[in-house]
């Protein structure tokens, strides 16, 4: 684990490819340490209604929502919400000089009490 899920407003699709957004925040994902190859997914949602501020089109959001396993303590994902929010903010630099924008991060446990995978990808990353 983990999954994350980066969601975006439509518009900014010009000036933040989702591929190269969701390349980037995958490889700062596995650069902070915390997270084994085999465990790591992230996917990208367009979002083509939304509403962003004063409801200005230009507008635009990004919110990363990093769903972790239990177990590791508050500094821990501290660290790895910064590191994500960093790529974030590098990765959206353009979009930001060139229209309003909202930039949230997020990493929050999954409670593991109805939580059930089958993976073998960590077999396979080895």
């Amino acid at each position: 684990m983990p999954h994350i899920i980066v969601e975006y407003s439509a518009n900014l699709e010009d000036l933040v490819p989702p591929r190269r957004l969701v390349d980037a925040i995958h490889q700062a994902a596995l650069a902070t340490g915390v997270f084994p190859i085999g465990g790591l997914r992230t996917r990208a949602e367009r979002r083509d209604v939304y509403a962003v501020a004063d409801g200005d089109p230009e507008n635009g959001f990004v919110a990363i929502v990093a769903r972790i396993g239990e177990g590791r303590d508050a500094e821990t994902r501290k660290r790895v919400a910064a590191d994500l929010m960093r790529v974030l903010e590098r990765e959206t630099a353009e979009a930001f000089r060139a229209r309003g924008r909202g930039l949230t991060g997020e990493v929050a446990e999954i409670d593991g009490t109805a939580s059930l995978r089958t993976n073998n990808l960590h077999e396979r990353m080895a």
